[in-house]
């Protein structure tokens, strides 16, 4: 990382009181130290952006395609560092980071594209006889300055995903990244910077604040801000869109993705999808694998060809090409994964995968501090010296190893909620139509899959399935960046896509103009 210290507020770097380790998830090793934004800095952060709100707004389309270009070159020389360093703060897997540096220069590539898309349309007013005379006309305006929250699981890319289109559309931004993982963010931002005062932009369009809850409340509830645009779990979401009304709110959200398999589906693809979809970014995806509903009459044929799939998926140091499941991000996560899974045993659910071994304790070895701490050996509250359930097998170093959960009964959190590991449940259902409603039955509705050899059963999912998208014989974590991607219900509101994102960042202003008085 070649960056100043401090923060990049206003056209400089501000130093901060403070600094916090990021820590590498796989042995809690510290990466580097990264400084903590306060709620001052915040302010100024706003200050800065307003200040150049309308400079930003009247940039030539010629002057903001450069400085996004810019971006997307000085990032693909970087691309093998900005790897490393994805994998050593955010802990995914390699070959997982190397998608996400590749997805983060597309996102930079077609949001310089689309500034030439930017456009209005003429409109026949003379439809009514009021209207005879008069020449209309739409064009599209920048929404103002944007407040752009990053998840942790992919910093890089959400980040790229939020000032990208922004700048393309002539908003100035702040971008504030997960406490977790800035680093990459920072340097991301850096370049940006960079490239704009190189296109002769104010660097001030582009800002970053890192800190806490009270931070992201400052930038968030501002009432002079156009937008914001925040990727995270549905609870935050709920209480940012709320504090922050009547100013616009684009939620990314999260879902617990399912995927279907039909009666007539190519079995071995689905079995390979599960896997694929289940477990990259060691599960830490919002449209990975997690429910999995297949018809009872390919149930057994369909767990046949899953069983020995499970055992090839890799599991341990991220920084090794072959590894494809790796810690999560933090004790918290780690130890909230695995408190689900006994939670579920505990109530009935089979676990399938990995095999309980009958001569080994019911919790696994406790790991390091830093990664994941001992797994629950019974329910919270239940009665430990009565009631045994077999953990899911751990690595030494905290590592969860790919788990398959059977037959779930109703009130699992890990069926109705998002689990954020790798972790995938499954269930049976007597047909299709049940399959359907078993999928919109969860208050998410981010992506779903089906796999079938039917068309009419790839309309019907298309048609039926409440869900932001459909997607037939393929994992329901496929995302191209440039389409349309975004929920329904708790998964969110607003559509990201640089295109997409950047009409939800403009506002139509109508022209009528009548040439004679």
């Amino acid at each position: 990382m070649n960056f100043p210290e401090g923060l990049p507020i206003g056209s400089d770097w501000l130093p901060t009181l403070t600094t916090a380790p990021v820590h590498f998830p796989y042995d809690g090793s510290v990466v580097a130290q990264v400084p903590i934004g306060t709620v001052d800095l915040a302010r100024q952060a706003l200050e800065n952006a307003l200040s150049v709100r309308a400079e930003v707004g009247r940039l030539p389309s010629h002057i903001r395609r450069k400085a996004l270009q810019g971006a997307l070159s000085a990032v693909a020389e970087q691309r093998d560092a900005f790897v490393d360093l994805l994998v050593l703060e955010t802990g995914k897997p390699l070959v997982d980071c190397r998608v996400e540096v590749e997805r983060t220069l597309l996102t930079l590539e077609t949001s310089a594209e689309e500034v030439a898309r930017l456009h209005g349309e003429t409109v026949p007013l003379d439809l009514l006889p009021s209207g005879e005379g008069l020449q209309g006309f739409w064009v599209r305006k920048p929404i103002g300055v944007v407040v752009g929250i990053t998840g942790f699981n992919y910093p890089l890319l959400l980040a790229a995903h939020k000032l990208a289109p922004a700048l393309a559309a002539g908003c100035p931004i702040i971008v504030k990244p997960a406490p977790q993982t800035p680093l990459a963010t920072l340097w991301l931002v850096h370049l940006v910077r960079e490239a704009l005062v190189a296109a002769d932009a104010p660097a001030t369009a582009v800002q970053l604040v890192t800190g806490g809850a009270d931070v992201g409340a400052t930038l968030t509830t501002d009432r002079r801000i156009g937008a914001v645009s925040f990727t995270g779990s549905a609870a935050v979401g709920h209480q940012i869109a709320r504090d922050a009304a009547p100013i616009k709110v684009l939620l990314e959200l999260g879902s617990n993705s399912a995927l279907v398999v039909a009666e007539d589906a190519d079995l071995a693809a689905a079995a390979d999808a599960v896997v694929r979809g289940g477990y990259y970014a060691s599960g830490q995806a919002c449209i990975s694998v997690q429910r999995v509903i297949v018809v009872e009459s390919v149930r057994a044929a369909f767990l046949a060809e899953l069983a020995p799939r499970l055992d090839q998926v890799v599991v341990g140091d991220p920084r090794d090409p072959a590894t494809r499941v790796s810690a999560l991000i933090d004790v918290r996560s780690t130890t909230r994964v695995r408190t689900w899974i006994a939670e579920a045993v505990t109530a009935g659910a089979t676990l399938a995968h990995p095999k309980p071994n009958s001569s080994a304790p019911a919790s696994a070895p406790p790991a390091p501090a830093s990664v994941g701490g001992p797994a629950p050996a019974s329910a919270p509250g239940s009665d430990t010296a009565t009631v045994r359930v077999p953990a899911p097998a751990f690595t030494g170093d905290g590592v969860i190893r790919p788990t398959v959960l059977l037959d779930l009964p109703p009130g699992q959190l890990v069926w109705d909620e998002e689990i954020f590991g790798p972790v995938i449940a499954i269930r049976s259902v007597p047909d299709i139509a049940t399959a359907f409603e078993t999928v919109n039955a969860s208050r998410y509705g981010l992506h779903a899959s089906v796999f079938t050899s039917s068309l009419e059963t790839a309309f019907a999912a298309i048609d039926q399935l409440d869900v932001g998208g459909v997607v037939v014989n393929e994992v329901p974590g496929f995302r191209s960046d440039v389409m349309p991607y975004g929920g329904v219900k708790d998964s969110g509101t607003g559509r990201e896509g640089p295109r997409f994102a950047i009409e939800e960042l403009t506002t139509t202003r109508m022209a009528i103009i009548r040439p004679k008085p």
